[in-house]
């Protein structure tokens, strides 16, 4: 059995090599940017030497994270070798021929929404479409669960095709959206906004064993599963492009999407996207959702991974296909909405609420200021589900935030701090009796090197 690492003991020294490279082909920013990664305009190598503990056995900890841009092609790599006080390499990090191809994060070409895109290894932030179906999917839950995935989008301006598989060495989540600019076949090809129009077709399906999983009540006590194997959804979609300018962009769309032997629900959204002007960028969206009895808009998310399925104890289990049975159909919203100013202050912030039903909001904060304050580098984030009361910390909540100073030219000292929670049961009822948190401080000292 796998276990994940216990961070709340882990001191690290980082060494940082950030390589600036301004790309005589550089292409806009994707729409609907995934986070602020696309925000980057330098590539980076990260390393480190460092110490952590896996099931109370210290080992040593030695990491390099490359991730290089030539072109098109991009290059992710995710090293972490664990030597053990015997002297030997940690056996589950290496025992079979997958555990090695793990070492490469991701291989790219292109980017989401140019007319060729493919990746192949860590999957960040999938999406298809506008996203009712996947948005922000990632395939990776952590370090030691750790999968290969593959995008392929091509996009021949009159048909299009976005595809995804999250895990190729096991039963995963496949994705396909097909789509049709109807009238780019017609004389109306040349209309202003009404030639732009785009439907599309989405198929996903979650195939892995545990992905339909249901149990009789809605307590989970039951220990017979009702139900198993995969769970599907289909959608159609129809997009019109209001502004095409290489400055602004907008869409108005329409969603319809149904969850195989569950229910269905339906979305209306804008986005807007404003680019150049060398002191702004900006994306937004907002969306108003029409979700029936037991569906889940964007079902396959960044905590998919996390919550397809969880074993309780043993013999009681959790899984994501249980909650579609309770929901009860509701209206609500999304909205997202990223601003980056002179590339150095960017922030992220996306939200989801049903209307009139409180505690069950979806909330995700990004920031980033590399440059906008001298020699001050703070980066952090947040996410929350069932959100109540928004800054409280549990287990739904995930957060971090580093702070780093330039001492010297090539010289950064910093601390990341993380802090996250998880349920503390009682022993004869299994009922959460409260929250243990678990904490992550970790100075770094790190070097920069401008080119």
């Amino acid at each position: 059995m796998r276990t994940q690492p216990n961070h709340s003991s882990t001191f690290s020294v980082s060494l940082l090599l950030l390589l600036m490279a301004q790309l005589l082909d550089a292409q806009p920013l994707p729409q609907q940017p995934s986070r602020l990664t696309p925000l980057r305009d330098q590539q980076t190598v990260t390393g480190g030497i460092g110490m952590t503990i896996i099931d109370g056995k210290p080992y040593y900890l030695f990491h390099l994270t490359p991730e290089l841009a030539f072109g098109k092609i991009g290059i992710g790599l995710d090293v972490n070798i664990r030597i053990g006080e015997d002297g030997k390499v940690r056996h589950e990090d290496f025992k079979d021929a997958y555990s090695y191809l793990r070492l490469i994060r991701y291989v790219r070409y292109g980017a989401k929404h140019e007319p060729w895109y493919a990746r192949v290894g860590a999957l960040d932030y999938s999406r298809l479409g506008h996203g009712s179906v996947m948005y922000m999917y990632r395939n990776t839950a952590s370090y030691d669960l750790r999968k290969i995935g593959v995008e392929f989008d091509a996009d021949f301006q009159k048909i299009g095709i976005e595809t995804m598989y999250s895990d190729v060495a096991g039963r995963g989540i496949l994705g396909v959206r097909g789509y049709a600019r109807p009238l780019q076949f017609t004389n109306a090809a040349s209309i202003p906004i009404l030639g732009g129009l785009e439907t599309g077709v989405t198929f996903a399906s979650d195939f892995n064993a545990n992905a339909n999983q249901t149990w009789g009540d809605a307590g989970g006590t039951v220990r017979l599963a009702q139900r198993g194997g995969s769970l599907s959804i289909v959608g159609v979609d129809v997009g019109l492009p209001l502004l095409s300018h290489e400055i602004v962009r907008s869409t108005l769309y329409a969603d319809y999407a149904k969850i195989l032997t569950y229910g269905s629900g339906a979305t209306v959204g804008i986005n807007l996207e404003l680019r150049g002007l060398g002191l702004l960028t900006l994306d937004a969206k907002y969306e108003r959702r029409f979700v029936g009895n037991q569906f889940l808009p964007s079902y396959f998310d960044a905590f998919y991974e996390r919550d397809r399925y969880q074993m309780l104890d043993t013999s009681r289990f959790f899984s994501k296909a249980q909650l579609l049975k309770n929901v009860q159909s509701f209206e609500g919203y999304f909205g997202e909405l990223l601003i980056s100013i002179l590339n150095t202050f960017n922030i992220i912030g996306g939200y989801h609420s049903p209307v009139a039903r409180p505690n069950a909001g979806t909330l995700h904060l990004e920031v980033e200021t590399s440059k906008a304050l001298p020699g001050i580098l703070i980066s952090g984030g947040y996410d929350k589900k069932n959100v109540g009361s928004i800054f409280k910390l549990d287990n739904n909540s995930l957060l971090y935030a580093q702070v780093g100073y330039k001492a010297a030219p090539y010289l950064v000292v910093s601390v990341l701090y993380e802090w996250t929670f998880t349920e503390v049961r009682d022993d004869v009822t299994g009922n959460v009796v409260g929250y243990q948190p678990q904490k992550r401080i970790e100075p770094r000292l790190g070097f920069v090197v401008h080119f």
